[in-house]
Order: C-alpha cells, then sequence, then structure tokens
C-alpha cells in the first residue's frame, strides 16, 4: 500500500485557507475533482433525463454513472442505489416502506451506540404500528457493542436490526456480518448505518450481510447527497408512495422529483477520486477503491494512535472510552469545562472541532454526558498531519 498526505492534501483547496480540520466526522472538505464536476454539470447543457434529445441523455448518463461510482464503493449493485438528500431522509424512506408490512406482536431492535437517525426513525413508525422496540445496549466501561446482546432480542417477530457500523461519537465499530447472522438467522431485515464507516475503511455491503446501507458522499470528500444501497429484489419488497407519473422500477420509484444531476456528477467524482488515494492501485475502479481505502485505514489508524497517547498524557483530560480497532474518532472532555466552551476556545485558534451529542443522542443519555454538554470530538480523515495532531494536543493541554 502506498498513500502520500502531502500528494492527497494538494487535491483540497480549501485547506489553503489554514484551519485544522478535526472536524471530518461531521463531514469533509471537498476535493478539487469533485468542484470541478459539480460546476461542469451547471455550466453545461444538462436538463431533465429523456432520450429523445442529447442533453437529456447526459442526465440519464450522469444517474447511471453516479449509480455505478456507489456501487463500486460498496460492492453493492447499482441497479439497487438510491440517491436522497440526506442519510436520514432516506432511513425515513425505508423505515415508512417496511413499516407498512407490520404487526402487533412485531419488533424491531436499535442500538443505544447509533446516530439518531439509525434510531428515531424506527422508533417513531415502531409506535405508529404499534410494534415493540428493543434496545441493545453498549458497554459504557469499553463503548464495545458486544455481538451478545443481540441473541435475547432477536426473535422470529423482529422485523429489523438497525445498527451502525461505526460510532460517529467514539469510533467503535460492531461486528455487523456476526449482528446479521443473528438477525438473518431469525428472518429479519438488517438496516446498516455506514455514514460514519464509509469514509475510513473498505465497504463490502454483501460481506456485512447488510440489506440496506445507507451513506453520505459529505463524508467521503463528496457533495451533500447520500445514497442507500440494497439488491432491487430488497427494494422491491419495500413499499412507497409516489406520483402516478412517477417510475414504478426499482430504484426510481423511491427517488421523489428530479435529481440533482450535478451533485450526483460530484458524488461520481469523489468515488473516482478516492480510487486514486493509493498511487500504487491498479486493476477496475473497485479494485483501486478497496486498495485505497486500505491504504486510508492503515495511515489514519497509526495518526489516531498519536492523537489518543497525546490526549491521554493530558492530565485535566478524560477520553470517553471505546474498543481499539474502530474508526479515527474520539470523544473526550477537559476537567469540568464546558465542552461547547472547549471547542469555542479551540476554534479560536483555527482548530475546528464539534462539542455536543452530534446527534448520538442514546449514548450520551446512557453515559450521563447529555444534559452537561456532551463532550469535544475530533475526527481524522486523511488529509489530516501529525503536526496538526500535535497542535491539537498541545492546544487542549492549555485550555482549561
Amino acid at each position: 500500500m502506498s498513500f502520500d498526505v502531502a500528494r492527497a492534501r494538494r487535491a483540497y483547496p480549501a485547506l489553503a485557507e489554514g484551519f485544522v480540520h478535526f472536524d471530518g466526522a461531521a463531514g469533509t472538505l471537498v476535493a478539487e475533482p469533485v468542484a470541478r464536476a459539480v460546476a461542469g454539470v451547471l455550466g453545461g447543457a444538462v436538463s431533465n433525463r429523456t432520450t429523445a434529445f442529447e442533453p437529456g441523455r447526459r442526465a440519464l448518463r450522469i444517474v447511471e454513472q453516479a449509480r455505478a461510482a456507489v456501487g463500486d464503493l460498496l460492492g453493492a449493485d447499482p441497479a439497487g442505489v438510491v440517491f436522497g438528500p440526506s442519510a436520514t431522509a432516506l432511513t425515513y424512506t425505508v423505515a415508512r416502506g417496511l413499516a407498512e408490512q407490520w404487526q402487533p406482536g412485531d419488533n424491531v431492535v436499535v442500538t443505544r451506540l447509533d446516530h439518531d437517525a439509525n434510531v428515531r426513525p424506527w422508533v417513531q413508525l415502531a409506535a405508529r404500528a404499534g410494534v415493540e422496540v428493543r434496545w441493545a445496549a453498549f458497554d459504557p466501561a469499553t463503548g464495545a457493542l458486544p455481538t451478545d446482546v443481540f441473541g435475547p432480542l432477536v426473535d422470529g417477530r423482529t422485523r429489523v436490526v438497525a445498527v451502525t457500523a461505526a460510532s460517529n461519537a467514539i469510533g467503535t465499530r460492531p461486528d455487523v456480518a456476526a449482528i446479521a447472522g443473528i438477525a438473518h438467522e431469525a428472518g429479519a431485515v438488517v438496516y446498516v448505518d455506514g455514514v460514519h464507516a464509509t469514509a475510513h475503511l473498505p465497504v463490502d455491503v454483501a460481506a456485512l450481510g447488510a440489506d440496506y446501507y445507507v451513506t453520505s458522499a459529505y463524508k467521503w470528500s463528496g457533495p451533500h447527497l447520500a445514497a442507500c444501497a440494497a439488491t432491487p429484489q430488497q427494494w422491491e419488497r419495500t413499499a412507497m408512495l409516489k406520483l402516478l407519473p412517477s417510475p414504478d422500477a426499482v430504484p426510481e420509484r423511491f427517488e421523489l422529483g428530479t435529481p440533482s444531476f450535478e451533485l450526483l456528477a460530484g458524488v461520481e467524482a469523489a468515488v473516482d477520486f478516492i480510487a486514486t488515494l493509493d498511487d500504487e492501485a491498479s486493476g477496475s475502479r473497485r479494485d483501486r477503491v478497496l486498495r485505497s481505502m486500505a491504504a486510508v485505514d492503515a495511515y489514519e489508524m497509526d495518526l489516531f494512535d498519536r492523537l489518543l497517547k497525546g490526549l491521554r498524557a493530558v492530565p485535566s483530560v478524560r477520553v470517553l472510552p471505546a474498543p481499539e480497532g474502530g474508526c479515527p474518532t474520539v470523544s473526550f472532555r477537559v476537567g469540568d469545562q464546558n465542552p461547547a466552551r472547549t471547542a469555542g476556545l479551540l476554534g479560536e485558534q483555527g482548530i475546528c472541532v464539534f462539542s455536543g451529542d452530534y446527534y448520538a443522542a442514546e449514548y450520551f443519555i446512557a453515559m450521563g454526558l447529555r444534559e452537561s454538554g456532551g463532550a469535544v470530538r475530533a475526527g481524522l480523515y486523511h488529509y489530516t498531519t501529525a503536526e496538526e495532531v500535535d497542535r491539537l494536543v498541545a492546544a487542549v493541554a492549555q485550555v482549561l
């Protein structure tokens, strides 16, 4: 594997502004080829989709190429890639569709580790359908989500198991494949929130056992657009309200209204860019994506080890527990300082971090920290440098 952080950084014009970005867990900077692709569509002749004339055929190609790109990123069937404005919106779409078949006495399983976008849609639709919600708890001492907690929760009346591929708060990576095995043995559908994981790891939705896998392009250098991947057969089993003239076919029937062709072009460009992050990668785009993301993972985890050691060496810092092998994201508090105050002081130095619960509401409620401001979150990305890590640690040591 070959990863050159200096070469990667040259692809991000925004880095020239001089900010230190540890806000990557909330969204990444846009790579230059992505911005160029978006602008190219906006400046060209692209109409709504039709085969009657060339601008309409361009729109058709943009959509087809974007689906193929996401398929290569995730190891998914392009014919089962549905686009939407956000992962939250897509999850609500799927939840509403699946809930049409739920009956009283059924149950759904959610976790207290997940982003609320993979909790509240299931909880709310379960309440409407009179369906039980069962909660998988993480271990507060370690931050792990043990696979064995799912066994007692899942049974023949379980309709959905919703689980994250990686916590956006502390980086924990549950054993999704093992959890999916438990769910599938009982006949349940598995909905995986891959928003945080996709930016840091090679992804194979089939290997994970995900019946649905949702991701957001702005987490991996792309535009603000999301995609949910499932097999076409799985989408066929999912109900959807639509306009009469709108296509009945999968995946189009799940995409309400005219899509943003410029953003779809940006999605394709983002996947093409990801495939270049290992400059020794070769073969198909899928092959190059897998190798590049493996190189990214190795680089980020070495850097993350440096960050954790640095933060833990600061006497006033409390790092929230997380198991090894997660994504490079850490939540911490500095003494008794309100996390918003910490983030503000770091921001005054040009260091970008978030504070609060970052929508991981159930996690912070379980940890007893939500009412007191949650925590500060620092997330690495492949354009983070060792010098930036050291700058963050030094600044944290001085903010109290």
